[in-house]
């Protein structure tokens, strides 16, 4: 019994030096780019209940496709996403700051961001597809992953 108990306390006590996100994809957003390119807004919400901050190395968008086949899509840049949302005003506006190489999500804070990724196919088969996976990572290698089931 006393060893359950210290084994408790060591592991209770190193709880918040495991570097982790959470969070979710609040809303996704996609229009048509031309005929055969598209684009998808991802607005999110990710906490750090850790002691560590979190600081972003690389971020991906992928799409599974209808068929079950994955894209990983072209991220734009957070000086180019004002842009996006001034020449496609379908889009909507823009809610969040984009999320950056180097942004950091503090220990025990939450942050919303939004990225934007576009993908060679039409608005009608991004529209189709299954999922849409956000991935980044951090400068010491963790990472955080979320999908969005598409309606």
């Amino acid at each position: 019994m006393v060893i359950g108990i210290a084994v408790f306390t060591v592991l209770s006590s190193t709880k918040g030096a495991h570097l982790e996100l959470k969070g979710q994809v609040i809303k996704a957003r996609t229009g048509a780019l031309d005929d055969a390119h598209s684009i998808a807004i991802l607005d999110f919400r990710v906490n750090n209940p850790s002691d560590i901050p979190f600081v972003v190395r690389q971020v991906w968008v992928t799409v599974e496709k209808a068929d079950g086949e994955k894209l990983r899509g072209d991220m734009v840049s957070k000086l180019d996403l004002s842009q996006v949302f001034q020449y496609n005003k379908f889009l909507g506006v823009q809610y969040n700051d984009a999320l950056s190489i180097k942004d950091e999500v503090k220990p025990h804070g939450q942050i919303d961001r939004m990225v934007a990724a576009s993908f060679p196919l039409s608005q009608a088969d991004l529209e189709k597809a299954k999922t849409i996976d956000l991935w980044v990572q951090d400068m010491d290698g963790i990472e955080f992953d979320t999908v969005y089931k598409m309606k």
